[in-house]
């Protein structure tokens, strides 16, 4: 990669830790910088027994670590989870020091990404050979998934645009549900994974219902909602999962075929 290229990229990186600290200082002060709990575990990554099929997910609190490294063909990420070995505590969510988590994982960069709620029931992972446990500021995760971030740190940020994410694994939403739906221009349809409190720190799942009045949606694309009749199952076991993001980090999974 040329040195114009990964200027490029380290000042992606430093503006995408400014944009991310606004956010998280915006709901409430964190703990003291002398806080010995804000840095990530050193110790050897430890392989965990918990499995993450769980039933009854629906509407539980969850944080995610991004760890981002760069590659020959862009940046890619590994996410790491807290569901379920813990609901990611507020105060402790905000004493991480995701600039000496990046150092300490030896990545450019560690993103946050929490609170977040699930709006599936239940989740069923295929493979847990490349499920691990570490520890961030002392909150334990659990490795799930990777992601093709793209050509900038920043990209993650960007709504409405969709990303390759391997996480071999299908979500359950069960009949009786309510599902939250983007449709694009094209009319392919995204269904709601998880809706997120990083831009709005009060939404819940009632305000999902009036959320198409809030959205600044690209043109062509709408957004709606229904109570589904039957199960319906987004089946990303064998293939990447096409994930994307709207203006409050509201996460979407692309289906072939709308509920």
């Amino acid at each position: 990669m040329s040195v114009m290229m990964t200027k490029k990229f380290l000042y992606a990186c430093a503006l995408a830790v400014a944009l991310s600290s606004c956010s998280s200082d915006s709901s409430s002060s964190p703990s003291s910088a002398g806080d010995a709990s804000t840095t990530s575990s050193s110790a050897p990554a430890v392989t965990t027994t918990v499995n993450p099929a769980a039933l009854n997910m629906h509407g539980k609190r969850y944080c995610e670590i991004l760890l981002l490294n760069l590659k020959s063909d862009g940046i890619h990420a590994e996410v790491f989870n807290t569901y379920p070995l813990n609901d990611c505590p507020q105060a402790q969510w905000e004493a991480i020091d995701t600039a000496a988590v990046a150092k300490d994982e030896g990545v450019v960069f560690a993103s946050p990404n929490g609170p977040r709620y699930w709006a599936m029931d239940s989740v069923v992972k295929s493979d847990m050979t490349e499920v691990f446990m570490k520890s961030f500021g002392g909150m334990e995760m659990n490795r799930y998934a990777s992601v093709f971030v793209g050509t900038s740190p920043a990209d993650l940020m960007l709504p409405y645009s969709p990303h390759a994410v391997n996480r071999k694994a299908a979500f359950t939403f069960n009949a009786g549900t309510t599902v939250y739906l983007l449709h694009d221009a094209e009319g392919k349809t995204y269904v709601m994974q998880s809706w997120s409190q990083q831009i709005d720190s009060a939404l819940t799942e009632k305000d999902l219902l009036t959320l198409a009045d809030r959205l600044q949606l690209p043109e062509g694309w709408t957004y709606d909602y229904k109570t589904l009749d039957e199960d319906f199952v987004v089946e990303t076991r064998a293939e990447d999962a096409q994930v994307l993001g709207d203006d409050l980090h509201n996460t979407y999974s692309y289906v072939a075929t709308a509920p």
